[in-house]
């Protein structure tokens, strides 16, 4: 059993003792401290929170407990049930909310759940604020409300409806141009709640036909979740079996986007965020944001548009706070995460299914050739087994000093740039390990970018 206490959220397997995993108890503690922060914080006489959940096995239960956790610190609850992490997102600042709790454990497998946690403005916390929170946990310093000082519950069902219509409303999604193209798409959405969200965002654009691969919402998932191509071989064989033009294919809480080619190729998660920022600075030249570890095809695609391409730590949040900081126009994260700050800041794979399809209707052209026309790169990810004795950060610092006449960036580890790729070292905050991920215009160069900065790794521990 696991339990992870970070910044972002509270992330454990279900079952076992109170302490190894994410048990109806830890769940009560964590929720009264967030409750307990987001109270302090307030100046309303009454918060409230607003609580999704995407559809896991266990997501019933963690719902109720948290629900009656928030009520009991006085907390007014709008339960959404059902929704996507974007969606909840968007409902906090519609309800005038405090913050906001998303129960989900996005791409991990079944066994697990989390509490993704919100401010008032439906996004992540900072870095900061999370420290807050699991600290108030750690002391247990919070004080439940008097019976007369309770908080209400209410639920409502028409956020994912709002959520659509604010995507339909966008200057840059075309419905009438997508209902001309009379797509055939395929949706895989391992069976949690983008097979409610995504078929009913397809229809609402136009969509001619939506053929739906595990849109049922129960929390089986019929294979890894996470939306990788050794991951999506069933719907590979579907869209070229049935002729359709493409695939989506999402997480389970559906803030990462994956597309398939009609040739049943992967158009490459890297690429979803690659392709929607093409056609926004194609209509609004801007700036842009992504992590370190994500395809330099961004920041090529930014450049040849005039625009400026930013790099920033790895997480949503810290993408997010770039982006406001560089007033970019698009950005997100290399796994699929778009962020279009014109409707939220936070990743939302609705929003990048429509942007996605208004380019490619308007394009006239095949998905796989689409794909063909963004500059080829390829990431390469290994990793090397570190023991506690190591110093990860004299280590880091001595590569940053070998390759000093190289652009570097040590904002979250070592990046550096080579006139056809990079390397992004950086330390593992789970495991005791050293993440290498490297890129170049084909795998076997990115492997050998790799390879030479794990030896020369090597030669500083020798």
């Amino acid at each position: 059993m696991t339990l992870i206490k970070s910044i972002s959220g509270i992330r454990g397997t279900i079952g076992g003792k109170a302490g190894d995993g994410l048990s109806p108890l830890d769940t009560v503690k964590f929720v009264s401290a967030y409750g307990q922060w987001v109270k302090d914080r307030s100046d309303v006489k009454k918060a409230k929170v607003v609580v999704g959940r995407d559809a896991r096995i266990s997501g019933e239960m963690v719902n109720q407990i948290v629900v009656g956790t928030l009520m009991g610190m006085g907390i007014d609850v709008v339960n959404i049930g059902l929704a996507t992490t974007p969606t909840t997102e968007i409902a906090v600042p519609k309800e005038n909310a405090q913050g906001g709790i998303i129960l989900t454990a996005s791409h991990n497998p079944k066994q697990w759940n989390a509490l993704k946690l919100l401010n008032e403005k439906g996004e992540f916390l900072s870095a900061d604020e999370g420290a807050k929170i699991l600290e108030i946990a750690e002391k247990e310093d919070f004080t439940y409300a008097e019976v007369d000082d309770l908080g209400n519950v209410s639920t409502r069902n028409d956020y994912l409806d709002i959520h659509i219509q604010q995507i339909l409303d966008l200057p840059l999604v075309n419905k009438e141009v997508i209902q001309s193209a009379k797509f055939k798409i395929a949706v895989d959405a391992v069976n949690s709640v983008g097979g409610i969200a995504i078929p009913k965002l397809l229809k609402a654009l136009g969509v001619d036909e939506v053929i739906e691969l595990y849109c049922e919402p129960n929390g089986i998932f019929p294979h890894n979740p996470e939306p990788l191509p050794e991951h999506l071989t069933e719907i590979s064989r579907i869209v070229q079996q049935e002729n359709a033009d493409l695939g989506f294919v999402v997480d389970p809480d559906v803030d990462r986007l994956a597309i398939v080619n009609e040739d049943g190729t992967m158009f490459g998660e890297e690429y979803t965020l690659v392709a929607v920022a093409d056609y926004i600075l194609q209509n609004k030249i801007g700036n842009t944001v992504s992590n370190l570890s994500s395809s330099r095809a961004l920041r090529d695609v930014t450049l040849n548009y005039g625009g400026n391409y930013f790099a920033a730590a790895v997480g949503e949040v810290n993408v997010v706070e770039s982006m406001k900081a560089n007033q970019a126009v698009i950005g997100g994260e290399g796994n699929g995460g778009v962020i279009y700050p014109e409707l939220h800041y936070g990743r939302d794979a609705l929003v990048g299914i429509a942007l996605f399809l208004t380019k490619l209707a308007q394009s006239k052209i095949k998905c796989s050739v689409l794909r063909s026309r963004f500059p080829e790169y390829t990431i390469a990810k290994k990793k090397m087994q570190l023991t506690p004795e190591i110093d990860v950060d004299k280590v880091l610092e001595s590569i940053k000093n070998k390759f000093q006449n190289k652009e570097i960036i040590d904002i979250d580890g070592v990046k550096i740039e080579f006139d056809h790729g990079w390397v992004h070292l950086r330390k593992s905050n789970t495991e005791p390990i050293i993440r290498i991920y490297a890129e170049s215009r084909d795998l076997n160069s990115a492997n050998q970018l790799a390879d030479q900065i794990i030896d020369e790794i090597k030669s500083v521990l020798s």
